[in-house]
């Protein structure tokens, strides 16, 4: 969708965007043959963009996430997929100053897990690989209070499926976000973050194994339905362009996840006061 989109040229917006669309102009190289079929745009304003366009396609996505707007960026996402590094966190509060106990990263094919106390500095080595997130609410949360935890600067670009799925008209959190698009969690239907921050209090209390083995299934769940958020997002937003039915993506197969949640542990944190 990158090659038809004309909305991170200064100038156009969406709304000239579909024009360009409807007169028959679906892709830079028809833009490059008519660069002075944008009305009050310089042809050489016009030309240096799409220039430095196709320049980037290949290996630079902040390029675009630079130039899109938070909830046109999901049109990234089939020409970067394997870069991309879906990234979830658990964490002892709200605020930026909270402690983050577990952190689950996804590259479409692997799951990896990193826990307080145990491997959470590799965290830090292992993200250098990633250069597009994709995450839900990452950009006000995740990313901030990673960067403030381990004192470095994740410039990657993202892709907020929060800003993506709003403009959609669907919102409110993760959860509700998977609900509406038919995602079911199963055992772990019905927790949310304060319930991992209790199983973290309980692990830590007791050092329960099947604690922390429930809080990761948890945060891998979160991860991992980002993959399908992001390809449900990306296939619903191609259906308001002339490009749908060409351009549609397949949806995900699940990842093998090998933590899983303990139904013991889980009604034991719901029933307790």
């Amino acid at each position: 969708m990158l090659e038809q989109t004309f909305c991170h040229i200064q100038g156009i917006g969406r709304s000239g965007e579909r024009k360009l669309w409807q007169r028959g102009i679906r892709s830079w190289s028809d833009l490059l043959a008519r660069p002075g079929a944008v009305p009050r745009v310089s042809e050489h304003v016009v030309v240096s963009a799409l220039e430095q366009s196709i320049a980037a396609l290949p290996g630079d996505p902040r390029f675009f996430t630079n130039r899109l707007k938070h909830d046109d960026r999901w049109r990234l996402f089939p020409h970067f997929r394997d870069r991309v590094g879906y990234i979830d966190i658990e964490t002892t509060g709200l605020g930026t100053e909270c402690e983050i106990t577990t952190i689950a990263l996804y590259d479409g094919e692997r799951v990896r897990t990193y826990v307080n106390g145990t491997n959470l500095d590799d965290f830090v080595d292992d993200v250098g690989t990633i250069e597009l997130f994709v995450s839900y609410n990452g950009l006000s949360f995740d990313i901030p209070v990673i960067e403030h935890f381990f004192r470095i600067e994740l410039d990657q670009a993202h892709i907020d499926l929060r800003y993506v799925l709003s403009r959609m008209g669907i919102r409110g959190g993760l959860k509700q976000c998977e609900k509406h698009l038919g995602i079911n969690r199963g055992t772990l239907d019905g927790i949310d973050g304060s319930f991992a921050v209790r199983l973290w209090r309980e692990y830590q209390r007791s050092g329960s194994g099947p604690a922390l083995e429930t809080l990761l299934a948890y945060n891998i769940e979160d991860t991992v339905n980002l993959e399908r958020l992001m390809v449900e997002a990306y296939n619903r937003n191609l259906d308001t362009t002339p490009f749908g039915p060409d351009l549609q993506l397949p949806y995900p197969e699940p990842p093998q996840i090998l933590h899983h949640p303990d139904h013991d542990v889980v009604d034991m944190i719901r029933a307790a006061p």
